[in-house]
């Protein structure tokens, strides 16, 4: 990626851990029309990546508005103006678009949504594929890996946990297809590199419930599994309901984008070997 110059945005000030001569930052609300109006007017990028999102079922369920807006209308802005730069627009979605009846979906299945989180997805994607120039969607399961701009994720969440004798409930009751990070960034990056459009499924092949994920990552760590107990759906009452099986079906990423999945044990192992010592290993 190094012939392109990219340029990132956040809300605030950049958190990237990284320069480049080939990097830049930039501050956008990507909820405020002018915003957008302006960075993308100044840049005018070749390609966007639609990466941003009010990603929290619980959160979307009980702030519609806010979700709508960020999941929608932020997304209604970009093409827009990416549709005056002619970009090829690469918008990043989830699993959360299905139901959970069945699991191991492929891009075609049919969509239907449990949540508000993922029908703000699915109508954000509709979008998407009104736009009258070249896009990707990229759907991906329950991302995990290393956190260098400080958000943490299911496997970190449960080492902090861990680490500092919490008990710990997680549902044994979902499966997942978890996606190690940089599998994802490659596949985003291939899709680039190729041109190539229309939908794309992105995971690993693993197939494993949270509370399997959450005792994989006791044991590699030395931590007290004991601390995590198994709950589920019914016992443990949220706002938003979660789909119960998704995981996906990754033949067209493997066939088009040449994608082979991290295990999720090598996943586990890359997610804590970089800073060992954050998390108490040795």
């Amino acid at each position: 990626m190094t012939d392109y110059k990219i340029i990132a945005t956040g809300k605030g000030d950049s958190r990237l851990s990284y320069k480049h001569s080939n990097l830049y930052y930039e501050k956008l609300d990507f909820t405020n029309e002018g915003d957008v109006k302006e960075i993308l007017q100044k840049h005018r990028p070749n390609i966007i990546i639609h990466a941003g999102a009010m990603s929290k079922p619980d959160e979307c369920e009980l702030n519609k508005e806010k979700a709508y807006l960020t999941n929608v209308v932020s997304t209604q802005y970009l093409l827009k103006q990416a549709s005056l730069c002619k970009s090829f627009f690469v918008f990043i979605s989830t699993d959360f678009i299905f139901d959970g009846e069945k699991g191991m979906y492929k891009e075609d299945d049919e969509s239907s949504p449990v949540n508000y989180y993922g029908e703000t997805k699915l109508i954000a994607e509709k979008e998407v594929k009104e736009y009258p120039f070249e896009w990707s969607i990229v759907r991906t399961v329950l991302v995990y890996g290393h956190p260098r701009s400080g958000r943490d994720n299911i496997l970190t969440v449960v080492a902090k946990g861990l680490q500092k004798s919490e008990t710990l409930r997680i549902f044994d009751d979902q499966l997942r297809t978890p996606t190690y990070v940089e599998d994802l960034a490659n596949s985003i990056k291939t899709i680039i590199e190729k041109k190539v459009t229309g939908v794309f499924h992105v995971s690993g092949e693993d197939k494993l419930s949270p509370y399997e994920m959450a005792i994989a990552v006791a044991n590699y760590l030395g931590l007290d599994a004991s601390l995590i107990e198994k709950t589920n759906a019914e016992s443990f009452q949220q706002p938003a309901k979660r789909p119960a099986k998704t995981g996906f079906n990754i033949s067209r990423a493997k066939d088009e984008l040449n994608f082979i999945p991290t295990s999720f044990s090598e996943g586990l192992k890359k997610t804590f070997e970089s800073e060992p010592l954050m998390f108490g290993t040795c």
